[in-house]
């Protein structure tokens, strides 16, 4: 699973989600680097991830950044992550680090048990060059 996507970062998030959407629409937009790829957890690909780290295959509240054959990431830590490899401005969220990673996660999880709320269902059409960014098997 991992050997083909050894260059580049893999961002697990919620599909059924407008908040998880609006941000992965948010990376795609500023990854000028073409760093990033998509997963959702709900996909074949997301949950065989899941299951290979014995991680709960039906919650998915949680957004993951994956470098494979390196390390993952979650939550507040994998957002600051993104934030860190996006540069430039971006940059600037390192600071979040200062904070106690539990405070971090606390907020994370507010947030993610209200996305649905939050969420504003616009339906997102990628171009053709983010649609190859998806991974769907």
């Amino acid at each position: 699973m991992q050997e083909e996507f050894t260059n580049t970062y893999i961002v697990f998030f919620d599909g059924e989600c407008g908040v998880c959407n609006f941000w992965v629409q948010w990376i795609l937009e500023r990854d000028t680097k073409d760093q990033f790829m998509f997963a959702s957890l709900q996909s074949d690909f997301g949950q065989k991830f899941l299951s290979e780290r014995g991680l709960d295959t039906q919650v998915f509240n949680t957004m993951y950044l994956w470098k494979p054959n390196s390390y993952y990431l979650i939550k507040s830590s994998a957002v600051l992550e993104i934030a860190r490899l996006l540069g430039g401005i971006y940059q600037l969220s390192a600071i979040g680090k200062i904070i106690p990673q539990f405070l971090r996660d606390k907020l994370y999880d507010v947030v993610s048990k209200n996305r649905m709320k939050l969420a504003n269902q616009k339906c997102y059409l990628p171009t053709p060059h983010q649609r190859k960014k998806f991974i769907e098997v």
